[in-house]
């Protein structure tokens, strides 16, 4: 495997006690891997074309045979140029040469990463052995007669149960839905939902036929999924799918794909339809919203005719029952709406009452609840104010005298006296003022020399 030169500088510990060299930047290690990929010897591959599909600068597709299958991609203009080449447009199931190499996409830290076969040459090989296999399956099932027996079946125009067999979240379920609720129809829809991709499919189709055979007594199948590549609704070729069906008692209508997919189970099916609507109205061959509405205009134009085909003394005695009966329903209805109109200021009282009742006992809760946070908030304020109170006594009593003993010997320490008891002596003028230096002394001639216990006159004698 490719090795990065280098472990990252910032990396953490690696684990412990572990053989192997790193821990390496993984963009590092993506980088070499893609090297080491891109180094291969390009090769010719040689299989069948599946899931094709069309993005904005590539195409891609899988090579598959019996025994693997490998991602691919062309470029754009690469695939023009081979379709260019070789006159003809490959196709899903298509035998093809394809002449590339390994490639790998590193990612980044916003998109993923991803490995490819890059093409760059192609060669139509054939039809390929997909569908080849599929070809010889039909004719397997038409030489022994399958094809054939579930179109004798009897098809009801109007069944009284229909199974419906889908995947649970596709759209077909909603098609069909929308196509029965437009039809008019009033029986019943039994679900069997099944996988309809991928090789669980066509053994949970299986399961689900049986069940809604057996179980739901139903009176005809629709098997519906929407389109998708020939790998994607290869499930409906599956050989055990399509015995099941033509051996089935009652008809199985088929709507997988679109109009120009086609599947051995539409071959087997009584009736193939293109999508899953045309399958719900195959199902339904009456419309029931149709039928019904036809049916009460003719109901209204044979009471019309009989009621014009009367005797003069006829129709007036028709005339007269039908002026009873509206009379009597608009007594009725009349009597019923003052009987409503009659409870409605009990009823309006009670509904009154019921929501003021409501409105009482919000209106208790959230005072208590304010009570309850007003005197909580008093509480936490006199806890507070208490020990505001008891900090300041506690300043009083014996923080204060503290600092007034502190000040008083700071103020001593600076006092002129306690200097003066120390052995110094200060030097004043007759009149009182300090004298700072010699000269203020010998300018002022006499003196005072103040001791700490008393003062003596002194004079200048000399200079």
């Amino acid at each position: 495997m490719p090795t990065p030169s280098s472990p990252a500088p910032s990396a953490g510990a690696g684990i412990p006690d572990s053989p192997l060299p790193g821990p390496f930047p993984v963009g590092e290690y993506a980088a070499a891997l893609r090297g080491r990929l891109r180094s291969f010897a390009q090769v010719q591959l040689v299989g069948e074309l599946v899931n094709l599909r069309s993005a904005r600068a590539r195409v891609y597709f899988e090579l598959r045979d019996a025994t693997g299958a490998i991602p691919c991609a062309v470029w754009k203009n690469d695939w023009e140029r081979i379709r260019a080449g070789t006159g003809t447009l490959p196709a899903e199931g298509m035998q093809v040469v394809l002449a590339g190499g390994c490639d790998y996409y590193p990612g980044s830290a916003t998109s993923s990463p991803g490995f490819s076969f890059a093409v760059s040459d192609l060669r139509v090989a054939g039809e390929g052995d997909l569908l080849a296999r599929i070809d010889r399956l039909r004719k397997k099932l038409d030489g022994e007669g399958l094809l054939e027996l579930q179109q004798r079946l009897p098809r009801p125009l109007l069944p009284r149960r229909i199974g419906v067999i889908t995947g649970e979240s596709g759209k077909a379920r909603g098609d069909i839905l929308a196509a029965i609720a437009r039809r008019g129809w009033a029986g019943e829809l039994v679900w069997g939902f099944a996988p309809v991709q991928d090789r669980h499919a066509a053994p949970a189709i299986v399961r689900a036929l049986g069940d809604l055979v057996a179980v739901a007594e139903v009176e005809v199948v629709i098997v519906a999924r929407g389109g998708g590549s020939l790998a994607d609704l290869l499930c409906f070729c599956d050989e055990t799918l399509c015995r099941t069906v033509a051996l089935l008692s009652i008809p199985v209508i088929a709507s997988v794909g679109h109009h120009t997919d086609r599947t051995l189970l539409d071959d087997v099916a009584a009736f193939s339809c293109s999508t899953p609507t045309h399958a719900a109205e195959a199902a339904i061959a009456v419309d029931c919203a149709l039928a019904r509405s036809q049916q009460a205009r003719a109901a209204r134009s044979l009471r019309d005719h009989a009621r014009r085909s009367m005797l003069p003394r006829q129709r007036i005695a028709e005339g007269a029952r039908r002026m009873r009966d509206h009379g009597r329903r608009a007594v009725l209805s009349r009597a019923r709406l003052l009987a409503s109109l009659s409870r409605a200021p009990s009823s309006h009282l009670d509904r009154q009452r019921t929501r003021l009742h409501q409105q009482l006992r919000e209106i208790r809760a959230g005072s208590r609840r304010r009570l309850d946070s007003e005197r909580e908030v008093t509480l936490r304020r006199a806890v507070v104010l208490e020990r505001k109170d008891a900090s300041a006594a506690l300043d009083c009593r014996e923080r204060r005298p503290r600092e007034l003993a502190r000040l008083a010997l700071a103020l001593a320490g600076h006092d002129p006296q306690r200097t003066l008891e120390r052995g110094y002596a200060l030097v004043q003028a007759p009149g009182g003022e300090a004298l700072p230096s010699a000269a203020a002394a010998r300018d002022a001639g006499k003196l005072l020399l103040r001791f700490a216990d008393g003062t003596l006159p002194a004079e200048v004698s000399g200079e």
